[in-house]
């Protein structure tokens, strides 16, 4: 009965010695069948015992993203997708050992990219003045040249232009006209999406007192701390006089741009080309080392990376878990739920924890009486457990309720059928999930990441039935991929008077029709599903969405009615003949008696009507209408059919109090005379320690260590307790 109901569960008690609490804990974990109760409501989570423990691994967690984000920059290095089933529980010494190698990765990756980042740092600075030398010595010529243009103008023009341009001999010790006045020289890089604001701001802070050349970087540079490509330009700039050069600098640094020197003579300028030259040869030597090393170092980290995550995440749950225990100096203490056909397990897994952990004190698992309810737990597979997530999401069910899940598997496919309706759609979902469930070992073993693919693998089952029951409802409603099949030929033949008729047509869209007394071969209907003729036919619309709404409100009726008839099954399980009474009768007798006497008519109409007399088959919707209106029908369906209705209609109007005001109002009574329901209760306590002595005695304990443990635990459990102790076997 476990498949339709939750398991039977019991709260235990458990003791562990502090040396093998953190196998056990671990054992337990690898089953998954035990819930904790927290010991230590009122205590901070911040001043529990295993607190440092927890922190300790949330820091391994984050060294962990570290070293992942790391790997991940890397597009060639990939993490193994299939995750180790690691079945052991990890020894509580690993965690030293992981956090110290994780440490000793971490502070070496940091390491080498601080390293690297310097570097690259170096590499564009050095990258960044070759450009400057190689761009200003254009810049140069260019002006020599463009002095002696410069010569055939008149003598203003002509001073200053040798002024600003004459730069090769007075860069920085030019004299225009054997004067005194030396032009300054400023060179950088600039990004290149800020040339344009940089340009208009030296020209007004300047007053159009300097001169500005500048030219792109054809190659992308690389940004050192965040490894994006950079856009960037060469500019130089010419100006007289040292209050101008300190604004022209000021708006450099405002705008980020990067100065350079640039020597004066071109044979400086050269000497230190092969310079920043031979530097960067050697800086990309050293700089493919360190990426090098980087590399077989992430490559390693990347191979474990799964293991260590793993290991990580138990070893946390099992201290977080510890962190519920109550704790003393020699042992551990926690209540738990578990479920009572998983006793075997739970203990070879405590004894098992206890051999690991060297430990010679067996742990102690005692039932405790109690009159909580238990939490719900319903065993699942991999074919139901994406029915059972479908029906928890709409909510789980009290402990020992029926569980709706098995009649699911078949009803929740089937209705999805029943609106789907097309044999090719259904084909195709069929096969996709008919996929999953072949490859499923495979997916499983890669551990997808992609939750939306997880989602629909997780229900391949319930898909593949699904596609399954379209099939057969699209072979029922004669729907492939919205087009009919002529499987069986129709059972409408065309008589030869109307053939005639229809060849002196000369209009193609002209209709007739056709009368099922002369045009329905054999009297006979199609084999299976619905006929092809309706596909052409210009009443088809009206013809489905009539049948397909009939047969949705039977459905829904049956499925409705089987709700209420399964509730019936937990009232009589908890014993509670008031819920019988108050809820489930009148449920029964409003919903079948008006909902369920419109199926009745529903059904009736299609036997007791046919083509030969269906003109005067009286309207259902109207039947039903005039019902609620207490009005007598002008065609009746069967002979005393107002009177039917009439009590009908009487009994639904009288459910409505019967399930409002009834129960409340016992329940209101019981309230004021709780002697009647303590006098009911009064044997639940002895009963429960009855059972629990019924099974201490088989075991062979004494009787008095119970009397004693419960005389501990509770002075007013210990008078059931003795008395049950020194009560014959029969009484």
């Amino acid at each position: 009965m476990a498949l339709f109901r939750c398991e039977e569960m019991a709260l235990y008690q458990l003791f562990l010695q502090s040396e093998a609490a953190y196998n056990c804990v671990g054992e337990m974990g690898e089953i998954g069948l035990v819930q904790f109760r927290d010991m230590n409501p009122d205590v901070n989570a911040f001043q529990r015992k295993f607190v440092n423990e927890v922190r300790r691994c949330e820091e391994m967690e984050r060294k962990l993203r570290f070293i992942e984000k790391e790997v991940k920059k890397e597009a060639h290095i990939n993490i193994p997708n299939n995750v180790p089933d690691l079945k052991q529980v990890p020894a509580a010494r690993e965690m030293n050992e992981l956090d110290n190698q994780l440490e000793k990765l971490e502070n070496e990756l940091r390491e080498l990219l601080s390293n690297q980042e310097q570097l690259q740092k170096n590499f564009l600075e050095l990258t960044e003045l070759k450009q400057v030398l190689l761009r200003t010595s254009i810049f140069f010529q260019e002006a020599d040249s463009t002095r002696f243009a410069a010569a055939a103008r008149d003598d203003r023009e002509h001073e200053e232009g040798e002024a600003l341009l004459d730069v090769e001999g007075g860069a920085s010790g030019g004299v225009a006209g054997g004067g005194t006045n030396k032009l300054g020289v400023v060179a950088g890089v600039i990004k290149r999406e800020l040339l344009g604001a940089f340009e208009r701001v030296l020209w007004r802070v300047c007053r159009g007192n300097v001169f500005l050349k500048h030219a792109d970087i054809e190659e992308p540079l690389t940004d050192p701390t965040t490894g994006d490509s950079l856009l960037k330009c060469v500019f130089i700039v010419f100006f007289q006089g040292e209050q101008l050069g300190n604004r022209v600098k000021k708006i450099c640094e405002g705008f980020r741009a990067t100065l350079y020197p640039c020597p004066e003579q071109t044979a400086e300028r050269r000497e230190m080309l092969k310079g920043v030259e031979a530097r960067i040869a050697d800086l990309q030597v050293v700089l493919d080392q360190t990426l090098s090393h980087r590399t077989r170092v992430l490559e390693s980290a990347a191979a474990n990376l799964p293991l260590w995550f793993v290991k990580v995440r138990k070893i946390k749950s099992i201290y977080h878990t510890l962190n519920l225990f109550q704790v003393s100096q020699k042992y551990l203490q926690v209540q738990c739920w578990i479920p009572i056909t998983d006793i075997p397990k739970i203990q070879a897994a405590l004894d098992k924890g206890t051999s690991d952990a060297g430990s010679s004190v067996p742990s102690v698992l005692s039932q405790v009486p109690t009159k909580e309810q238990p939490p719900t737990f319903n065993r699942t597979n991999k074919f139901t457990e994406g029915f059972q997530t479908i029906i928890d999401a709409y909510g789980v069910s009290s402990y020992r309720e029926m569980n709706p899940m098995p009649f699911t598997v078949i009803t929740f496919p089937f209705l999805f059928a029943v609106m789907f309706g097309d044999c090719g759609h259904g084909l195709i979902m069929a096969l996709f999930a008919g996929l999953l469930i072949w490859k499923e070992k495979d997916i499983i073993a890669a551990k997808s990441k992609n939750e939306i693919f997880m989602m629909f693998f997780g229900g391949r089952y319930l898909i593949f039935l699904m596609g399954v029951f379209s099939i057969y409802t699209g072979i029922l409603y004669n729907d492939l991929f919205s087009k009919s099949m002529n499987i069986f030929g129709s059972q409408w033949a065309i008589p030869q008077d109307v053939a005639k008729t229809l060849a002196g047509y000369s209009d193609n869209t002209d209709t007739v029709e056709l009368d099922p007394k002369d045009s329905f071969k054999d009297k006979a209907p199609y084999p299976f599903g619905l006929d092809p003729i309706w596909q052409v036919a210009d009443n088809k619309l009206d013809f489905l969405n009539s049948f397909k709404m009939k047969l949705s409100v039977i459905l829904g009726v049956m499925h409705m009615l089987f709700g209420v008839v399964l509730s019936l099954l937990n009232h009589t399980y908890f014993r509670k003949p008031l819920n019988v009474i108050a809820e489930f009768i009148p449920q029964v007798l409003f919903l079948g008696g008006l909902f369920g006497y419109l199926v009745f008519m529903i059904i009736y109409k299609w036997f007791a009507f046919d083509y030969t007399n269906s003109a005067s088959a009286p309207q259902l919707l109207i039947t039903f209408t005039d019902m609620f209106m207490l009005s007598a029908p002008d065609d009746e369906l069967y002979s005393g059919q107002y009177t039917v209705q009439v009590i009908i209609l009487l009994v639904g109007v009288a459910c409505v109090p019967w399930m409002l005001f009834v129960k409340p109002t016992v329940l209101y009574m019981r309230h004021r005379n709780p002697a009647a329901v303590k006098g009911q209760r009064s044997n639940l306590p002895h009963q429960c320690l009855a059972v629990e002595m019924g099974q201490l005695m088989d075991n062979s304990l004494p009787l008095l260590t119970l009397a004693v443990f419960l005389k501990l635990r509770n002075n007013r459990v210990n008078r059931f307790c003795c008395f049950t102790a020194i009560r014959p076997a029969g009484g």
